[in-house]
């Protein structure tokens, strides 16, 4: 599983808000929504939030092994 518990951690350390990714940046709510939520996103907005942050993709994302059912 991809999870971008780590987007809100670079964006505090940033101070960049959620609101200035939408007004500022213009990053869609839409897509926000999906990052809060580990769902699927799509390769040029993971490139476009690195690049706003001037950061590595792994300081927005980590995958997780998925637990095994037994």
């Amino acid at each position: 599983m991809i999870k971008f518990d780590r987007l809100w951690i670079t964006l505090k350390e940033k101070n960049i808000s959620q609101y200035k990714l939408i007004k500022e940046y213009g990053i869609d709510y839409a897509q926000l929504h999906r990052l809060r939520h580990n769902m699927v996103v799509k390769t040029p907005i993971l490139d476009r939030l690195c690049n706003i942050l001037d950061c590595q993709i792994q300081d927005i994302m980590e995958v997780v092994p998925d637990e095994k059912e037994e």
